[in-house]
Order: structure tokens, then C-alpha cells, then sequence
């Protein structure tokens, strides 16, 4: 599994609502991909992936996948990307989400990284979890903690968005 990431800070009076209702349907059966959720806050937009495989991460991004929108749009932003390490469904997952968070955590050493692994277990419990995704950016060795919502978060995080569409033709792919 692979995540992915990039952000986009919108032009003012950009309707991104409308563009993901009317573009957000291309990604729903996209090979190789776990889920794409469509996050907005504020005036920024930032998508977030999941991906089951590199192959269908290299398409979307230089393949003719539709990442080529994003650029000819906006020009091509920065994607971050990391490594998976734990993808877990929660009791809302038939429920569509409405919220995400994303926690940004220095990975101390192996056994912080466990420990990290121990609360997903914990979070994907949670009645109002969706799915939660844990990966490492083994460059900064930093864990970044993704999790989709059917109700208000109620953890503390780094940053809230908002859901406008979810795409998850592998969802059950992911390890």
C-alpha cells in the first residue's frame, strides 16, 4: 500500500465543489487504487490516495491517469507520498464519509512506530471511523495518521477537512 497526497491552494470564487461533482466519478473504478478521498478546507484542496500498488499510482501521476487535469489546471504541485503500514476498516464503513484528519507524528524509533500501530488498532474502533490508514515517510521518518469519518472527528489532529466524494474501487485491497 501507498499513500499519496498533494495540495492545492484554490484561485478565489473557484467552485472545487463543482468540479469534483462533475470529475469526481473518473477515479471510481481506477486500477490499482484503494480509495482517492476528495478533501477540501478552506480554500485549499487536497486529495488524499491510497494505493494498492505503484502501477496505478504511476499512471494517475504521469500515465495519462488524470493527474494531467491537476497540472493543466493548477500546474503540477508537490505530491508527497509514503510508504503503507496498516489500513483498517471501521464500524462506519458502509456509511459514506463526510470528514478526514491527518496527524503528522516523528517516528521516533521501531518501537514508536508499533506503538502508532497499537492506537490505529484502537482509532478503527472508534463507532464513527470509516477507514484509518497509517504510513511513513521513511526520508523524514515521519507517520502520518489518515482517517476517514461518517460523523465529526472527535480526536485531536493536525488538520480537519471535508469530504466532497470518495472513490474506493480496492478499498478491500488495502493491507
Amino acid at each position: 500500500m501507498y499513500a499519496m497526497q498533494y495540495e492545492i491552494d484554490l484561485p478565489a470564487g473557484y467552485d472545487i465543489q463543482h468540479r469534483v461533482a462533475t470529475r469526481g466519478h473518473r477515479t471510481d473504478a481506477f486500477p490499482g487504487l484503494g480509495l482517492k478521498a476528495y478533501l477540501v478546507r478552506a480554500n485549499h484542496y487536497a486529495p488524499f490516495y491510497l494505493w494498492t500498488d505503484t502501477a496505478g499510482m504511476s499512471r494517475f501521476l504521469w500515465g495519462g491517469g488524470g493527474f494531467d487535469g491537476i497540472v493543466q489546471d493548477f500546474g503540477r504541485p508537490p505530491v508527497q507520498h509514503w510508504t503503507g503500514a496498516s489500513c483498517l476498516a471501521g464500524p462506519a464503513r458502509a456509511t459514506a464519509p463526510e470528514f478526514a484528519t491527518k496527524l503528522v507524528r516523528p517516528a521516533e524509533n521501531s518501537g514508536h512506530i508499533e506503538r502508532e500501530l497499537g492506537e490505529l488498532a484502537q482509532l478503527s474502533r472508534n463507532p464513527g471511523v470509516h477507514t484509518t490508514a497509517l504510513a511513513i515517510d521513511p526520508k523524514r521518518w515521519e507517520i502520518v495518521r489518515f482517517t476517514l469519518w461518517s460523523t465529526t472527528p472527535d480526536e485531536d489532529t493536525d488538520v480537519r477537512y471535508r469530504v466532497l466524494h470518495l472513490s474506493s474501487p480496492n478499498i478491500d485491497h488495502l493491507s
